[in-house]
């Protein structure tokens, strides 16, 4: 067993092979065996020394203190050999030291409880990274693919992007995909933390990880086996491990300079006995200085935290990209929030159409139509629905943010907001159309306003729930939008949020944030690219949903796989309670340190005593580390029965 958590280094994610049950049941775990042998034979020694025995007790105790020893004296030489000092060190030399004084039972006693400590502290650590592993799991072993020569198993791993999966009732996606033939409901609580069954056809995208229900699927894979969004939601939880956010770093900037300084305190203390001429005195302070001022304790403190509720939240479908995000999630003070998509349910549909006198209808949304035809725009899709079957215009031009031109049948088109083509006599239709939550698109055809058209995006269900969660933490809300005012203020009121910032560009959006943040930590939540700046210039920037953009959920410090907004307050509710527990953590390391260090410096505390203490201290942070791993957050904001963790088949 090494000392590498209790050396400050930090610990890494499991790894693909290892599955959710790695963890034995703690009798029957093999890393504790050594600190059970080694108690057993401290109190057949003690009991020895008791009955007066003193060769079989000598004889009891130094077994102890050689099977304790063996669990972390290779660990701590291997480390000093490529100059490299831990806690391990540490406690080596207050053995020895103990043993050269004559005090064989201390140092045995050091050596079991030590070696319990960090068997105790590795399991822990095993435990917070279960999360992990079960997502792992979700994955099936083998798949069964369609080829020329019909169908075949592969394993999961082998599946490349083509691939025709056939997907049977029951049986969970490998991949992500497309389905292609086949109608059927699919389970994506595992994945998203929704628990409401997905119905699905040709042309919807699947998940990896999803589990399908009744009917068979043939799904084309769009990524490979071994490379698909559940494996990036593990890659994106194991570097989150390594990236340490402020109370990580506090703590290594205290824990490592603390080793050497507490060899050269303890060798001063020393030489100090030597001097005054009572050497035997103040040598054996000198080794109980050594474990009084150890900061295993410290080191540990943050580290099983963060991985406790970060392995924790991607149950829930919450991905923590870093430490650092997760203790930044819990600072947060004001949340913005992208109205397209992220409020609203990203499916906008033509509701009013206003032509101009004497132009039909038809050819208000025809040219419309026609001109966003290859628009990725998320209007095109509604304007194209409401005209189908409509020919694409030619020369056509896209000015983000704005509006789009090109040429139907000869004449000159261009769409666009109300910023970009002055509605002229049509400004009255125009904003009635806005104050009714639409957003208006104005047509015009040859230089003369033809029409407009109100398109409507509805709030999402639980966008007033979710802001109203948000507020009773204490936390502002913003509005961000491209969006005309009126209409964005519409929605707002729906919503509940009194801060609306319209008709902004992707950099005004930015510059919203930049100035948000310079008030106080600042989460800017969207999905689109034009998001992107926004994210990358908040405190913490949350990419919602599977379906986001790429340049979104890269920009993004925390991802959500679902689309359920209440994870959000969720979310902020289990890094702020993290963050407290963290603050404990290191305050209570700190506190044993310092109040045992002048306990040991003026010999009120033997070494079992100090060693008993300290290592009852780790213990008690290690247990209350792990108590972030509970999402009560997560669960109070949303509800077990609609968010539900992953489950492994």
């Amino acid at each position: 067993m090494s000392d590498d958590c209790c050396a400050c280094e930090a610990t890494g994610a499991p790894g693909p092979d290892e599955d959710a049950e790695s963890r034995p049941v703690w009798w029957r775990d093999p890393a504790l065996l050594p600190s059970v042998v080694a108690g057993v034979f401290l109190l057949a020694g003690y009991g020895a020394q008791w009955a007066g025995l003193e060769v079989a007790s000598w004889v009891l105790l130094g077994i102890a203190l050689l099977v304790g020893a063996s669990t972390f004296v290779p660990g701590a030489l291997r480390r000093l050999a490529k100059r490299r000092l831990g806690i391990g060190l540490l406690m080596t030399i207050a053995a020895v030291g103990a043993v050269a004084l004559g005090h064989v039972g201390e140092a045995a006693t050091l050596a079991f409880l030590f070696s319990l400590a960090e068997a105790l502290e590795d399991r822990a650590m095993d435990r917070a990274k279960e999360g992990l592993r079960a997502l792992l799991s979700l994955l099936p072993d083998t798949v069964r693919v369609l080829r020329g020569s019909g169908e075949v198993a592969l394993p999961a791993s082998e599946v490349q992007v083509g691939d025709l999966l056939i997907v049977g009732a029951g049986d969970r996606v490998a991949t992500d995909g497309v389905v292609t033939e086949g109608r059927s409901g699919l389970d994506t609580s595992a994945v998203t933390g929704e628990s409401i069954p997905v119905e699905v056809g040709p042309g919807d995208a699947v998940a990896a990880g999803s589990v399908n229900g009744a009917g068979t699927l043939l799904i084309a894979a769009t990524a490979q086996g071994s490379d698909n969004s559940l494996t990036q939601i593990v890659a994106l939880v194991e570097q989150a491990h390594a990236r340490k956010g402020e109370r990580a770093r506090l703590a290594d900037r205290i824990a490592r300079p603390l080793v050497p300084l507490v060899l050269i305190a303890a060798a001063l203390v020393a030489l100090y006995g030597v001097l005054v001429g009572d050497p035997g005195t103040w040598i054996e302070r000198a080794l109980v200085v050594l474990v009084a001022a150890s900061p295993c304790a410290l080191a540990i403190a943050v580290p099983v935290t963060v991985i406790s509720a970060i392995g924790a939240a991607s149950k829930f479908g919450v991905v923590i990209k870093s430490g650092q995000a997760f203790e930044e999630l819990g600072t947060i003070g004001t949340v913005a929030l992208d109205k397209t998509g992220t409020l609203t349910r990203n499916e906008p549909s033509v509701v009013d159409v206003v032509p101009r006198d004497g132009v039909r209808r038809e050819d208000v949304l025809g040219w419309a139509a026609a001109v966003e035809a290859t628009s990725s725009h998320p209007l095109a899709a509604a304007l194209t629905a409401a005209a189908p079957g409509t020919r694409p215009a030619a020369g056509v031009v896209e000015d983000a943010g704005r509006g789009i031109s090109g040429s139907v049948a000869g004449a000159a088109i261009r769409v666009g907001s109300v910023r970009w083509v002055d509605p002229g006599a049509l400004r009255g239709s125009a904003d009635a159309m806005a104050a009714q939550g639409m957003t208006v698109v104005v047509v015009e055809a040859d230089g003369v306003v033809a029409g407009l058209i109100g398109v409507r995006d509805e709030l999402r269900s639980e966008a007033a729930e979710t802001v109203r969660l948000l507020h009773a933490q204490g936390i502002d809300t913003v509005m961000l939008t491209g969006d005309h005012d009126a209409t964005a203020r519409a929605l707002a009121a729906q919503a509940g949020i009194d801060d609306v910032r319209a008709e902004q560009l992707p950099a005004d959006k930015a510059a919203v944030i930049r100035e948000l943040v310079a008030r106080r930590p600042t989460a800017m939540v969207g999905d689109g690219i034009n998001d992107a700046p926004a994210l990358a210039s908040a405190t913490v920037g949350v990419a919602m949903g599977l379906t986001g953009s790429a340049a979104a959920i890269e920009s993004a410090d925390v991802a959500f796989t679902g689309r359920d907004l209440r994870l959000l307050p969720g979310a902020l509710a289990h890094a702020r309670r993290g963050r407290r527990i963290m603050t404990a953590n290191v305050g209570l390391a700190l506190a044993v340190i310092i109040g045992l260090f002048p306990l040991a410096l003026f010999g009120v505390l033997g070494l079992a005593s100090v060693v008993l203490i300290h290592e009852v201290a780790e213990i008690a942070i290690i247990l209350n580390g792990v108590r972030a791993a509970r999402p009560v957050g997560l669960r109070s904001e949303v509800g077990a029965a609609e968010l539900q963790p992953a489950r492994a088949s």
